[in-house]
């Protein structure tokens, strides 16, 4: 899979459409980058673009957008919202795919040298690329901003990291670092700037200052007025969505809200936001109010209805989640996309995968999704109404394995391909046999990895079956018997997959432990299956 860096560089101009088109066009021109979310925001005076690419291209393509700014921005007459302290005002590098922080670090510090050396602008590093504790923190470094510039670059302890202590009036000073995925979140409140502002001190972190720290751990957080909305905002920055989760924050603000009687009237997410950050939320609300929502698409929705994420404009799933933008990398066509007549007529062609590793995988995720219906076909009916709080519980099961033994499907081929990688491999000097060995190896194992994995996943099942068996709407009676045994055939497929790849391991500890966990699992899928069909037919009688 391919290397993957987010950048998302601060510019600060958000009302010149011809200055913003202009640097999306830098971005786009530059090759390996993919331009994902271009946000401007007039009140703030201030354009967030995500792009993604190689660690190599996003440095490139930032620094193409930077002397496109250079161009066409003049600080010396900016205003706006927005803390800001140059043209650039931050450009950092996020790991998204096969990247670690390090990798980020050195991606921002390369641009920062590039940039200072090229422009002859200071440059300052921060977060996990800061050099000293003082500059991790990045309102530290903006403290004062562009006008208090002058006067800070005189100052020692504040010499940027690259580049000159000169101020530069049009362009004044950028921050570049690394760090995790930031949301920027803003509640939108019908109040004054200084009421949002209240707010907003009370809940960041840094509170209202030293022994005055406020409730929400990662969170930044200042108070602004968009005129063009004509309404007030709690802008916040999320550090650390796991840390505290975007309905902590929404929910936090409307109970300081309430206690000054002030409206709440939805929020806004600037430039892209992780699925994980939405779905989290939807579990919360889920939860909160005893809500029973399955499908990812309408957890979305209740999410967007339930933080009023399209109150200002509105909000696409398919336009802001990073994980339904970003390319998937040179994976190859996924067996999962096509219809079942080209999936059959592909297994019957004359090449090895996808087979039959793929085939037991698709079986069992079938057998999955017929436990999932014959589950829904008993909720919410009035005959079924005492077993609703069961099939609450059976449904995401099921729903959850069905999609893990689906991708399976596409994970046994690619696992196949792996080990003819590994074959292909030269082996004309002991250095190349002995890199050959170890491929194979490798590949092997990831080969019994996956039906291995297929086996563990239906025997998670069985008990939930057994349940729904016991219990579910017998007009599905013939669904549940065929699901029976789609699972055991599944099991199956996976044991006569992992013996005939661990047959060539040398591991023989390896061997052994695998060849008794799949011989039991396969033990098991005979004697649930049996179990199941015996309670279904007793039912029946």
């Amino acid at each position: 899979m391919s290397q993957l860096v987010e950048c998302v560089p601060n510019f600060s101009e958000g009302n010149n459409q011809e200055v913003i088109d202009a640097i999306s066009q830098a971005i786009t021109q530059t090759p390996g980058c993919v331009l994902l979310d271009v946000d401007a925001g007039p009140s703030t005076n201030r354009t967030v673009y995500t792009f993604v690419g190689p660690p190599e291209s996003v440095v490139q393509g930032a620094l193409s957008a930077a002397r496109t700014a250079w161009r066409l921005i003049d600080m010396s007459r900016h205003k706006g919202e927005h803390p800001r302290m140059g043209a650039l005002d931050v450009c950092p590098f996020i790991p998204v795919r096969d990247v670690s922080m390090d990798q980020c670090v050195l991606c921002a510090q390369a641009f920062g040298q590039r940039l200072a050396e090229e422009l002859q602008v200071p440059v300052y590093l921060y977060g996990e690329a800061a050099r000293t504790a003082g500059r991790r923190a990045l309102p530290a470094i903006r403290a004062g901003e562009y006008e208090g510039l002058p006067e800070k670059l005189k100052q020692a302890e504040w010499a940027p990291d690259f580049g000159p202590s000169s101020f530069i009036p049009s362009w004044g000073a950028t921050a570049t670092g690394a760090r995790k995925f930031l949301i920027a979140f803003n509640i939108n409140l019908l109040s004054t700037k200084e009421q949002a502002h209240r707010i907003a001190l009370n809940l960041r972190e840094q509170g209202r200052g030293k022994g005055q720290p406020g409730r929400l751990k990662k969170v930044q957080g200042i108070g602004w007025y968009l005129d063009e909305k004509n309404l007030a905002q709690v802008s916040t920055n999320l550090l650390d969505f796991e840390v505290t989760a975007l309905h902590t924050v929404y929910e936090e603000t409307c109970r300081e809200a309430q206690e000054l009687s002030l409206p709440v009237v939805g929020s806004q997410l600037v430039g892209l936001v992780p699925l994980k950050a939405l779905l989290d939320a939807a579990a919360f609300y889920c939860h909160k109010e005893n809500l029973f929502v399955l499908e990812e698409e309408q957890r979305l929705r209740l999410v967007i209805h339930r933080l009023g994420l399209d109150s200002l404009t509105p909000f696409n799933p398919k336009e802001r989640i990073i994980e339904y933008l970003v390319p998937e990398g040179p994976r190859g066509p996924s067996l999962l996309d096509r219809s079942l007549r080209a999936f059959v007529r592909e297994v019957g062609a004359r090449s090895a995968a996808p087979g039959g590793g793929s085939v037991a995988a698709a079986a069992a995720a079938m057998g999955a999704a017929l436990g999932s219906m014959a589950a829904q076909m008993t909720f919410g009916r009035r005959r079924f109404e005492h077993l609703d709080p069961a099939m609450r519980r059976l449904i995401p099961a099921f729903h959850a394995a069905s999609a893990r033994l689906a991708a399976l499907v596409d994970e046994d081929a690619r696992a196949f391909a792996g080990c003819l990688e590994a074959m292909k491999l030269p082996r004309n000097t002991p250095e190349e046999r002995s890199r050959h060995a170890a491929a194979l190896q490798e590949g092997l194992r990831q080969a019994v990895a996956v039906p291995l994995a297929l086996a563990e996943t239906v025997s998670s099942l069985w008990p939930v079956l057994q349940e729904l068996a016991l219990c579910g709407n017998l007009a599905c009676l013939s669904d549940l018997q065929v699901a029976a045994k789609a699972l055991e055939m599944g099991v199956f497929g996976a044991y006569f997959n992992v013996l005939i790849n661990l047959k060539d391991v040398t591991d023989d500890m390896f061997k052994d432990q695998v060849h008794q966990r799949v011989s039991s699992l396969l033990q098991e899928a005979k004697t649930q299956a049996a179990s199941v069909l015996a309670s279904l037919e007793a039912r029946r009688e």
